[in-house]
C-alpha cells in the first residue's frame, strides 16, 4: 500500500498532487470544471425520476414520502462527508473501491469494489428497461427491443464521443427536466389551492398519528438510489479540473439541489393525493397525476420531460460504469489489457463503454422488478465501506488525534456507518439473495486469483509517496 499525502497539503487546495499522477495504460483527460461535475451528478439521478418512485414509495409509507427522503437524505449526507474527506487523498477513479482498497486493506477493497460493480452495472439496463416501459405506452404498436435499442445506442455514441460532450448534453436535459418538473409543481399547488380532490396544505406527509418507524425506513431504504448521483462524480476524479477541491463541492451542492427538489415534489404530490390507493396504477402514480393536474396535453408534456431523463441519466450512468471498471482494470484488480486502456485521441475506456452497453442491452429479456432488486445491495456496502475507510484513515495514517479530526473521522463516519446498516438491513429478502450470491462469485473469483490470498491483492496506483502530518 503507498503511503498517503498530507492532510495540509490536501486543505491547502494542490490539486498538483492529482496532475501528477501517472498511470502505465495512460490516463484520462481533464476537462471537467464545477458546473459539469454537479450536471453530471444531477443527470445521474435525474431529476424526474422521483415521479417513477413515488407511488410506490406512497404506499409503502402509508404517505409520507416527503419524510421519507428526508430520512434518506440525512444518511445519504453522513456519507457524502466521508466522500469529501476521501477523495481529498486520492484523488483518482474508482470510489468506494479504491478508499477501502487504500485505507482497510486491498482483498477487502477489491470485494467492496466488486459489489458496487453490480450497481453500476446494472443502472443503465434499468434505464433502458424504463424507455421502452414508457415510450411503449405512448406508441404501443412499436416493439419494446426497439426502444431499448434506441436508448442504448444514442447514450453509447455520446459517451465514445468523449466525456465533455457527454457533460455539456447533460447541462441541457437537467434544464428541460428540471423546467417540466417545476410546472408539474406549479400545476399541482394550483389544484391544492382550488381545493381539488380535498386538498390543503398541511404537515401531514412529514408527520402523523400514524407514522411507523419501519415503514419510513423501508421507504428511505428504496428512495437512497435517487441519491445515487453524488457517488457517481466521485468515479470522475481523474477528469476534474480541480479534483480535490470541485468533487467534494460537487458532492455537496448536488445533494441540496437534489433533496430541496426531492422533498418540494413529493410534497405537492402527496398533499394532492394523500392515499395513492385512488389512483388506478400505483406503479403508474405519476403519469396519472400529471393527467389530472393539467389535462392529456400536459401529460403528453410529462412523458416527453422524462425521456429527456432517460438520456441523460443513461448518458452519465454509462460513464460512470466504464470508469469504474477502468479503474480496476488498471490497478489490476480486472485484467488490464482488456479494462484498463483508453483510446489517445478521446480519452476514453472504449471497451469498458461497449461492455457496459451490451449489458444494458439485456433489458430485452429482463422486467423491471428483476433488475431493480439487485441495485441497493451494493449501493448499501459501497457507503458503509466509504465510511468505514475514514475512520481506519484516522487509526492507520493520521499522526495528529485532536477533538476535531475524532469528530470528523471518527464520530461521524460512525454515525454513516450504523445508518447505511440499518437501511441496508431493510432492503428485500430478494435483493440480500442475488445481491450475496454476486458477492460470493467475487470472492471466488478473488481466492482464485490470489491463490486462496498467498498472493499480495493488486496494487493502486495511489497518492504522492508523502507522509501526514495530522
Amino acid at each position: 500500500m503507498s503511503t498517503l499525502p498530507s492532510h495540509s497539503a490536501v486543505a491547502a487546495g494542490d490539486d498538483q498532487i492529482a496532475h501528477e499522477i501517472a498511470h502505465d495504460q495512460g490516463s484520462l483527460k481533464r476537462t471537467l470544471k464545477l458546473r459539469h461535475l454537479v450536471f453530471i451528478g444531477l443527470a445521474y439521478m435525474a431529476p424526474l425520476a422521483v415521479f417513477d418512485m413515488f407511488g410506490i414509495v406512497a404506499d409503502v409509507t402509508h404517505g409520507h414520502v416527503p419524510l421519507a427522503y428526508l430520512v434518506v437524505m440525512v444518511a445519504v449526507l453522513f456519507t457524502a462527508f466521508s466522500y469529501s474527506r476521501m477523495v481529498r487523498f486520492f484523488p483518482v477513479a474508482g470510489s468506494a473501491y479504491t478508499y477501502a482498497k487504500e485505507a482497510i486493506n486491498a482483498h477487502l477493497g477489491f470485494l467492496v469494489g466488486w459489489a458496487a460493480t453490480l450497481d453500476y452495472l446494472l443502472l443503465p439496463m434499468i434505464n433502458a428497461i424504463l424507455s421502452a416501459i414508457y415510450m411503449g405506452a405512448v406508441f404501443p404498436e412499436v416493439p419494446f427491443w426497439v426502444w431499448v435499442l434506441l436508448t442504448v445506442g444514442i447514450c453509447t455514441a455520446l459517451n465514445l464521443v468523449g466525456v465533455k460532450l457527454a457533460a455539456k448534453m447533460n447541462v441541457l436535459l437537467v434544464s428541460i427536466q428540471l423546467v417540466v418538473a417545476v410546472v408539474f409543481v406549479v400545476l399541482a399547488v394550483a389544484n391544492i389551492v382550488n381545493g381539488a380532490n380535498g386538498a390543503s396544505f398541511t404537515i401531514r406527509p412529514f408527520i402523523s398519528s400514524d407514522v411507523q418507524a419501519a415503514a419510513i425506513t423501508a421507504g428511505a431504504a428504496i428512495l437512497a438510489l435517487s441519491f445515487l448521483g453524488f457517488d457517481a462524480v466521485s468515479t470522475l476524479a481523474e477528469e476534474a479540473e480541480r479534483p480535490t477541491k470541485d468533487i467534494p463541492r460537487a458532492i455537496f451542492i448536488i445533494i441540496a439541489v437534489a433533496g430541496a427538489f426531492f422533498v418540494s415534489v413529493t410534497y405537492v404530490m402527496q398533499t394532492l393525493f394523500p392515499d395513492v390507493s385512488q389512483l388506478g396504477d400505483i406503479v403508474g402514480a405519476s403519469p396519472e397525476i400529471a393527467r389530472y393536474i393539467g389535462g392529456a396535453a400536459f401529460q403528453a408534456i410529462f412523458v416527453g420531460g422524462y425521456m429527456m431523463a432517460v438520456l441523460g441519466c443513461g448518458i452519465t450512468q454509462q460513464m460512470s460504469a466504464a470508469r469504474l471498471l477502468y479503474a480496476m482494470g488498471r490497478d489490476g484488480a480486472l485484467p488490464r489489457r482488456l479494462f484498463g486502456s483508453v483510446n489517445p485521441n478521446t480519452g476514453v475506456p472504449v471497451w469498458n463503454v461497449l461492455l457496459v452497453a451490451a449489458i444494458a442491452l439485456t433489458a430485452v429479456f429482463v422486467d423491471l422488478d428483476q433488475a431493480a432488486s439487485m441495485i441497493n445491495f451494493g449501493a448499501f456496502i459501497a457507503f458503509i465501506f466509504v465510511n468505514l475507510s475514514v475512520i481506519f484513515m484516522f487509526f492507520r495514517f493520521m499522526k495528529r488525534h485532536t477533538t476535531g479530526t475524532w469528530l470528523g473521522y471518527v464520530l461521524v463516519p460512525a454515525v454513516g456507518v450504523a445508518i447505511n446498516l440499518g437501511l441496508w438491513f431493510s432492503l428485500d429478502r430478494i435483493s440480500m439473495i442475488i445481491g450475496g450470491i454476486w458477492l460470493a462469485i467475487g470472492l471466488l473469483y478473488l481466492i482464485v486469483k490470489t491463490r486462496c490470498f498467498r498472493a499480495n491483492a493488486p496494487d493502486l496506483t495511489g497518492p504522492m509517496n508523502v507522509g501526514m502530518s495530522e
